[in-house]
């Protein structure tokens, strides 16, 4: 968790998508925007002590839910794995690839082309 903070902080206003192996996550405040936006279960995982709220998905369907988060007006930062897990090392190194909004989106399929777009 303390890899997924310090991502965050460097991109407070988006919903994270943080790839945990097959999966992409959100925590928190992220989580339960996520969860309701896309109509995914929301969990919560123990944090050393405490809970924090989870929601996640397959990576292989970023292609379906990322869309609805652009859709419904968020900020999505893309977090990936730069390297392959390996049992000598325990973190995996991650960094941010992609940032999508709806006014830098250049992926046809993640807006609707029957409405206007604007950049503010």
């Amino acid at each position: 968790m303390q890899q997924y903070a310090k991502v965050k902080t460097k991109y407070p206003d988006a919903i994270l998508l943080f790839r945990v192996g097959d999966f992409y996550e959100t925590f928190g405040e992220d989580a339960i925007a996520a969860s309701k936006a896309l109509g995914i279960v929301l969990t919560k995982r123990n944090n050393g002590g405490s809970d924090v709220e989870l929601a996640g998905f397959p990576f292989h369907s970023v292609d379906l839910y990322l869309p609805r988060l652009v859709r419904a007006g968020y900020r999505v930062a893309i977090c990936e794995q730069l390297e392959k897990p390996s049992p000598l090392k325990k973190i995996v190194k991650r960094g941010v690839t992609e940032v999508v909004t709806p006014g830098v989106a250049v992926d046809d399929k993640l807006l609707d082309h029957k409405t206007n777009n604007y950049l503010a």
